[in-house]
């Protein structure tokens, strides 16, 4: 009997970095970023580093600290660049809303949004520390559609809020389900396209260029879409309908790989645009305002929020006037929460809002990564439609505020007031890291007779 020979054994599974301390080192200069913007309103305000700003920086350091733990303890494998992007964008989102608060001080709103904050964290340290695997969420597709279905109804019987019956207010508080039913409808989209994308890309009638899928398999998913895109137009919430919409199409497309999908989904989308916006009132204003930014201006009513909006970007130019220089408070309610961007473009300039919008593409970036490296459909579906959540929102909202698109009255992710908003935010990005974690965990070969491959995950 012969000894094994050191040419017999397999080679050692290769291990790939951790980079838990990469992320610590980025979470620490997040927090530092955040605590010099938070000082340098007061200085701008009053001349002097409001007293509270050590406490701002310990409690956000102590939530980026608490997230880091959950990460290095359940997810060491997690990509680093996920959570500092986070704590970046809401630290920078609290800056901004504590300079608003000092033109309104009968509204504050940075300590709020420092406890829904809190509670965004506590929820990303539950998903990490509790969720080991993220196929587990496929087995409740259904369920989370029923769930979300629900969710976005409930609004329905509650009185309009500036238009839009998206919000639920129970004993002097306020959330609104629409954030947290995205969430749902990515799960339930990923988990049936996942289970059917082969018969959704070779079965069914070819039509032109595009494969259409039987009914018995497109069925179900077109109606639960079309439900919720039904309830959405009752509650006159066109941002979350357009939203649902380009979700829809891109993890079909992305389950398919057909790109006749994208053109079918725009065609549509311009169609239901044209129809929605010259029927219902709510919106048709919104198209007109849209069109026409400087008409109040020309009835001699002064300029509305979409003008204001424009203004305060032109005033901000390419370095900004400075952090609580600005007057985009001149805008009014919506200041902290749809138009939170224009405070951004005034008081950083086009070169502060470039990095803030670089940072939102590599946080999307991130999570596709992430997506791509998966073996399993439902985790590539699932990370690829989460991403997009975050992407279609940064779109719409930031097209809406400076003129590109019709305004749609979404919540700017991290950055602008909302706590159902930075609390869903929050459990994508947890979700996202559970997911780049099972990407990047390496698994070592089995031997069995032959060597089996060692896979390789970026």
């Amino acid at each position: 009997m012969s000894a094994t020979t050191t040419a017999d054994r397999p080679p050692p599974a290769l291990r790939l970095p951790r980079r838990r301390g990469v992320e610590l080192s980025l979470l620490v200069g997040a927090v530092l970023a955040s605590v010099y913007g938070y000082a340098d309103v007061g200085l701008a305000k009053s001349g002097a580093v409001p007293p509270d700003a050590a406490g701002y920086g310990a409690g956000l350091g102590l939530l980026a600290l608490l997230a880091h733990l959950a990460v290095r303890l359940r997810a060491p494998y997690a990509d680093p660049l996920l959570l500092p992007i986070a704590v970046l964008l809401n630290g920078l989102g609290l800056v901004l809303i504590y300079r608003l608060d000092l033109e309104t001080p009968h509204t504050p709103a940075a300590s709020a949004q420092l406890v829904w904050s809190a509670m965004g964290v506590a929820l990303f340290g539950a998903v990490v520390l509790i969720l080991r695997d993220h196929r587990v969420l496929a087995r409740y597709a259904y369920l989370s559609a029923a769930t979300a279905l629900v969710l976005m109804v409930v609004p329905i019987f509650f009185p309009a809020v500036n238009g839009a019956k998206i919000w639920i207010r129970l004993a002097g508080l306020s959330f609104q389900p629409g954030e947290f039913a995205k969430i749902l409808f990515a799960v339930f989209f990923a988990a049936y396209l996942a289970a059917n994308h082969n018969a959704l890309a070779y079965t069914g009638r070819r039509i032109w260029r595009l494969q259409l899928p039987t009914g018995r398999v497109l069925g179900p998913i077109v109606a639960i879409w079309l439900l919720s895109v039904g309830v959405l137009v009752l509650e006159r919430d066109l941002g979350t309908s357009l939203l649902f919409f380009g979700l829809f199409v891109i993890m079909l497309y992305v389950a398919t790989g057909r790109t006749g999908w994208i053109a079918v989904g725009l065609l549509l989308a311009a169609v239901g645009a044209a129809v929605v916006g010259s029927l219902e009132p709510h919106v048709h204003s919104r198209v007109q305002d849209w069109l026409h930014p400087f008409a109040s201006i020309d009835a001699g009513q002064g300029p509305g929020q979409l003008a204001q909006s424009l203004f305060a970007f032109a005033a901000g130019g390419m370095l900004g006037t400075g952090l609580g220089a600005g007057h985009s408070i001149l805008i009014g309610f919506a200041a902290k929460s749809d138009f939170i961007l224009a405070t951004a473009g005034e008081e950083l300039g086009l070169a502060g809002l470039t990095v803030i919008f670089l940072l939102y593409a590599l946080l999307v970036a991130r999570g596709y990564r992430a997506g791509l490296a998966l073996s399993d459909s439902f985790g590539r579906l699932l990370s690829v439609g989460l991403s997009s959540i975050l992407a279609l929102q940064v779109f719409v909202i930031a097209g809406g505020v400076m003129g590109l698109i019709p305004l749609t009255g979404m919540a700017m992710p991290f950055l602008a007031q909302g706590g159902s908003s930075v609390v869903t935010n929050w459990i994508i990005v947890a979700l996202l890291i559970r997911a780049s974690d099972s990407a990047r965990t390496p698994h070592p070969a089995v031997e069995t007779g032959t060597l089996a491959p060692v896979r390789m995950r970026t």
